[in-house]
């Protein structure tokens, strides 16, 4: 009592009440009972469980693979767990990296490039018996978090949760009753401590311990929730789901790079609609949601896809990324956000466009507005962030189809890309499908054709009638002022090309036209 007076006295933080959670009862499931089909196992997940148990110790498949298993569809990534620490599982790979600091945990790679494939392995977790508790957060105490091996900070979010234990504790610090199973590959068994595989029949997602101290413990649970319910058709169990609503905000206390990386996971699940629902109805998005402020830019205040263009356009985005994810193939995150931010920019855009700025630099400035209102520090992240701004940049040259930059813009690492969202903005009516027609024929026509095809847009320009545009108010007529987007132009004539350079390009018209 005296020292908890003096601390407050001091003003150091309370040291966190000790958590505890049922450790359950060890149940092995048979594989006449689990029916988990062996071919749906990756090998060299089995591999690295071989050669844990090789070297003497405890392996298993866990977590959500196991999951996946026993519902009979094949994971995408296969987890191990494990009583080697860090540093054992690394001697014992020849391609291994302890990474992390709140969970140190080892990546086994196998394979390089694209063809590569990383097997996590953790180390069984304990129950911690303490937590210290530290003011600030993972970037303002890491001074203070340095040689602790379990933190929590004044909310109870852990920091730092690096105290090795036996399995049976490693399982009670899981979330989900789904996710806290093990299997031994070799023996065909499942272990499982908390009745996940009877939920898991039920479709039902039931926290471990109690909801309220778990969501503390790691806010993003929440969204974990949401990912399992929408992908799995599952239901929040009524004690999983009382707390959330009181719990949300504490979201804002989670990183902002975390977060990113999470709503990446939720909208490539496969089920990136059914994500959305989730969100609206767990109160995520809308109103009293603010948690995701990419989300925010494409969504109603109501938590909604807008009606007309706008909302199409996402959601043939969202469609086409989850047959994509159904069908085996690959997803670019990028090409994702750039759909999800596409009309935000589109919107500062304009307004620029008619405050004078001619058109590509104006689209620059949008995106780096709309970059640092929505995205942050995360817009640093290299190629995301710079495959997006491609994609956008490349509509602009869309527009111009004559001279050697539209033999040069086919070459591009990232046409494909650029022109998926052209063909996306076309399908949608946001532009004319000519010009989406135009350039696929382009680029995938002989020299002949291609010659046929830049002599038939030459002849098309030529044909259009010159548009009119009144000038800005601002600006004196017949000075040279820059004129101002005509608001009542047709979204599919175009101006005829200048043969000087200086205008900045023709590609803003269409666009602009058809904006909502």
């Amino acid at each position: 009592m005296i020292k908890k007076f003096i601390d407050k006295l001091l003003g150091k933080p309370a040291a966190a009440p000790k958590k505890t959670s049922p450790l359950g009862k060890r149940v092995e499931v048979t594989a006449e009972v689990h029916g988990i089909n062996p071919d749906l196992l990756d090998e060299r997940a089995v591999k690295v469980v071989k050669t844990l148990t090789d070297a003497g110790f405890e392996a298993y498949i866990v977590g959500g693979a196991v999951r996946d298993l026993l519902l009979g569809m094949r994971p995408k990534d296969f987890d191990v767990a494990t009583n080697a620490t860090p540093e054992q599982v690394k001697g014992l790979f020849r391609r291994a990296f302890i990474i992390g600091r709140r969970f140190r945990i080892v990546h086994v790679v196998y394979g390089r490039g694209r063809e590569h494939e990383v097997i996590e392995v953790s180390t069984f977790r304990a129950l911690p018996t303490e937590s210290e508790a530290v003011a600030g957060n993972e970037k303002t105490a890491k001074a203070e978090l340095d040689g602790k091996h379990h933190a929590v900070d004044a909310s109870g979010r852990v920091l730092r949760d690096n105290v090795w234990g036996p399995q049976i504790e490693d399982a009670a610090r899981r979330d989900f009753t789904v996710n806290a199973m093990y299997y031994d590959p070799q023996r065909q068994l499942v272990v499982d401590y908390h009745g996940g595989l009877a939920d898991a029949k039920a479709k039902l997602l039931r926290m471990i311990g109690d909801p309220e101290t778990r969501y503390k413990e790691d806010p993003v649970r929440i969204v974990r929730a949401v990912r399992f319910a929408a992908k799995l058709g599952f239901e929040l169990e009524k004690k999983t789901l009382a707390p959330v609503a009181a719990c949300i905000p504490l979201l804002t206390n989670v990183p902002a790079s975390r977060l990113f990386d999470e709503m990446i996971k939720l909208l490539q699940t496969g089920h990136s609609l059914s994500s959305l629902v989730q969100l609206k109805k767990l109160g995520l998005v809308g109103q009293g949601g603010k948690v995701f402020a990419v989300l925010d830019a494409m969504l109603t205040e109501a938590g909604d896809l807008p009606e007309g263009i706008r909302g199409n356009f996402v959601r043939q985005a969202f469609e086409d990324t989850d047959r994509r994810v159904n069908e085996g193939r690959g997803v670019s995150p990028s090409f994702m956000l750039a759909c999800m931010l596409w009309h935000e920019v589109l919107d500062r855009w304009t307004k620029t466009r008619n405050a004078g700025e001619p058109p590509v630099p104006a689209l620059a400035q949008a995106i780096d507005a709309v970059f640092d209102a929505r995205i942050g520090d995360i817009s640093g992240r290299g190629k995301l962030a710079a495959d997006m701004r491609e994609i956008w940049m490349m509509q602009t040259r869309f527009e111009r189809r004559s001279g050697s930059g539209v033999f040069s813009l086919i070459e591009q690492p990232r046409y494909r890309a650029g022109f998926d969202f052209l063909r996306l903005r076309a399908d949608v009516g946001e532009i004319d499908p000519a010009l989406a027609d135009w350039w696929e024929d382009f680029a995938l026509g002989s020299d002949d054709d291609r010659q046929a095809l830049l002599a038939d847009a030459r002849s098309s320009q030529q044909k259009q009638p010159r548009v009119i545009r009144a000038p800005r108010p601002e600006a004196a007529a017949g000075e040279g002022a820059e004129p101002a987007d005509a608001v009542d132009a047709p979204a599919k004539k175009r101006r005829r090309r200048r043969r000087k350079p200086g205008g900045g390009g023709e590609g803003a018209a269409a666009p602009a036209a058809s904006a909502e």
